[in-house]
C-alpha cells in the first residue's frame, strides 16, 4: 500500500496531488466511511483570518474527509495526514527513480520502502488506512466517531487542514502520523518564509567602484541574522532542549544581477525564520524586520537605501499540546503495550499542521513511522515495521476512546 501511494507523484500544488485526493476519497468510501469531497475555494480561503499562505503555484485543490460513526455518543478521534510531497530534487542523488517506490532493505537492515514521500508522509497515511481496515473488521467505533483527514498543501503552509477546519470538521483529539520514529511529538516551533530585497547601484564591472554591489550589502544583513539567531536561541523550551538550534534562521535562495560584467543593483534573498514556541507570529515578524532595520541603520548605503523584508509563502506559527495531556498519556500507554518501552515525548523545530488543529482547541500530537532525517532527502525511506507499529498503536488509541 505504501508503494502504491508513493507512485502517486503528489508534489505540492500539482495535478498528482489532486488525483491522489480523489483516489483516497474512493478508498475511504470502500473502507465504510461517509465521505465529504469538495473543491477548495482558494479565493475565499485566502481572505480568512489566519490563512497560512502557500508557496507552490496553485489554481485548484480538493478537501477530503472520511468518517466512521458509532451507534452511541462518544468522543471524536481525528487522524490527519498530508498527501503532498516535496519535489525530488537532484535525480543524480537518487539510487532509483523517486516515484517508482523501491521495496528493499533499509540502511538499518529493516524492510523498507524507498521513494519520494515514503517517509513524509505516505507511510503515516498508510498507517491511518490500515487502522481503518482494522477498525472496520472489529466493528469499531461502537461509540463516537473516527474522522480521517487526508489534506493537501501541508508542505507549503497548511492549506488543506486550514480548509478542512473552515469546512466545519472537528474532533476531540487528533493524531498526525508525521515521521517521528514512533516518538510522541507534542509541540512544533514555527517557520515563516521571507524575502529580503537588498538595493545596490549598477555600474560597469570594469569600474565597479562607481557602483554599489547589492551582493556585498547582503553581508552585514547576514551577520545581523546570525546575531539574531543566536539571541533567539539562548532560552530554549525544555521540549526542544535536544535540538542544537531550535529556532533557526536560514537563507536558501539568493538571486542577484543580470549581466556578468555589471555590478548587481538588486538582490533578493529568500529564507526561513524560526518561530519560538508560544511566540506570537506578529512578534516574530517584528523581530526579523527590527534586526534588518538596525543593520541598515549602521551601514551608510543601507541607511539611505534600506533593505526591505516581505513575508511570503508558508507562514507556520508554533503549536503545542501539554505533555501531561490525557491524549499523550493514552498514546504513550498504547505504544508501551505494543513495545514494552515508553516512547520519547518531545517537541520538533519545524512547523506542521499540529498548530492549526491545536489552535482550534483540539489536543494534537505527532506519532508516526520513519525518521525526520529521511524526510525531503534523496533515497527517502520508511521502515515497514514502524508503519505496522503505528497502525497498531493508532487502532489501540481508537479502541480506548471509542469502544
Amino acid at each position: 500500500m505504501t508503494a502504491e501511494l508513493v507512485r502517486h507523484a503528489s508534489v505540492t500544488g500539482s495535478a498528482g496531488e489532486h488525483a491522489l485526493q480523489h483516489h483516497l476519497a474512493e478508498r475511504l468510501q470502500d473502507a465504510g466511511c461517509a465521505v465529504d469531497l469538495w473543491p477548495l475555494d482558494l479565493a475565499d480561503l485566502a481572505t480568512r483570518p489566519g490563512f497560512p499562505g502557500w508557496e507552490a503555484p496553485r489554481h485548484a485543490g480538493w478537501g477530503v474527509v472520511g468518517e466512521l460513526t458509532g451507534s452511541a455518543d462518544g468522543p471524536t478521534v481525528v487522524l490527519n495526514a498530508h498527501v503532498d510531497v516535496v519535489p525530488p530534487g537532484d535525480l543524480d542523488q537518487w539510487t532509483g527513480a523517486p516515484f517508482e517506490a523501491r521495496h528493499d532493505t533499509g540502511p538499518d537492515g529493516r524492510e523498507a520502502v524507498f521513494g519520494r514521500g515514503a517517509c513524509d508522509m505516505k507511510g503515516g497515511l498508510v498507517a491511518v488506512l490500515a487502522t481503518l481496515d482494522q477498525l472496520r473488521a472489529e466493528g469499531l467505533p461502537r461509540r463516537g466517531r473516527v474522522v480521517v483527514m487526508p489534506v493537501v498543501g501541508e508542505e507549503d503552509g497548511g492549506l488543506g487542514t486550514f480548509a478542512t477546519l473552515a469546512r466545519g470538521h472537528r474532533g476531540d483529539v487528533a493524531v498526525i502520523p508525521e515521521p517521528t520514529s514512533c516518538d510522541i511529538v507534542c509541540a512544533n516551533a514555527g517557520a515563516l518564509t521571507f524575502a529580503l530585497t537588498v538595493p545596490g547601484l549598477a555600474a560597469h564591472g570594469g569600474s565597479r567602484h562607481h557602483g554599489v554591489s547589492a551582493l556585498e550589502k547582503l553581508w552585514p544583513l547576514m551577520r545581523a541574522l546570525d546575531g539574531l539567531e543566536a539571541e533567539r536561541n539562548v532560552h530554549i523550551d525544555p521540549l526542544l532542549a535536544h535540538v542544537a538550534v531550535p529556532y533557526a534562521i536560514s537563507v536558501g535562495k539568493v538571486q542577484a544581477g543580470e549581466w556578468a560584467s555589471m555590478v548587481p543593483d538588486v538582490l533578493v534573498a529568500e529564507g526561513r525564520f524560526g518561530v519560538r514556541l508560544d511566540e506570537d507570529v506578529d512578534a516574530a515578524r517584528a523581530a526579523l524586520t527590527g534586526a534588518v532595520e538596525r543593520a541598515c541603520a549602521a551601514d551608510p548605503w543601507l541607511a539611505a537605501h534600506p533593505a526591505m523584508v516581505k513575508f511570503t509563502g508558508g507562514q507556520f506559527g508554533s503549536g503545542r499540546t501539554a505533555p501531561d495531556d490525557p491524549l499523550v498519556q493514552v498514546l504513550a500507554g498504547a505504544h508501551r503495550a505494543r513495545t514494552g518501552a515508553d516512547p520519547r515525548v518531545h517537541g520538533a523545530p519545524y512547523g506542521s499542521d499540529l498548530r492549526l488543529l491545536a489552535g482550534a482547541g483540539i489536543p494534537t500530537v505527532h506519532y508516526g513511522p520513519g525518521a525526520i532525517t529521511s524526510a525531503h532527502a534523496p533515497d527517502e525511506w520508511v521502515p515497514v515495521e514502524e508503519i505496522a507499529l503505528s497502525a497498531a498503536v493508532l487502532t489501540d488509541l481508537v479502541r480506548t476512546y471509542c469502544d
